[in-house]
């Protein structure tokens, strides 16, 4: 999912947030629900928004729904462009940089 951090916010790009589907995937529905009820903004037209204060909560998320194997892994890890200064500490584990 493509990501940046502004002003201690992490912004998900509002195309790779899992999508609800009344008919879809359990698990891909569960995940919906679960990155909407920590997020600050959630709404298709705009970026998802999570604060730093539930950082800790998105990595467990991303890493448990990661190892569930029901998803593939670029919808659970964090990309960030190149030209970020540093990915926090707290998100290592669910990040990687965007290759060019």
């Amino acid at each position: 999912m493509r990501a940046k951090i502004d002003n201690e916010v992490l912004f998900i790009h509002r195309d790779d947030v899992p999508k609800y589907n009344k008919q879809g995937s359990i698990v891909r529905n569960s995940f919906f629900w679960a990155l909407r009820s920590i997020a600050g903004r959630a709404n298709s037209r705009y970026d998802w928004e999570f604060e730093s204060e539930v950082w800790l909560a998105l990595q467990r998320m991303l890493i448990s729904f990661g190892e569930s194997g029901y998803l593939p892994t670029r919808e659970t890890q964090l990309e960030f462009a190149p030209d970020i200064d540093e990915i926090p500490k707290i998100l290592r584990l669910v990040a990687i940089i965007e290759e060019i």
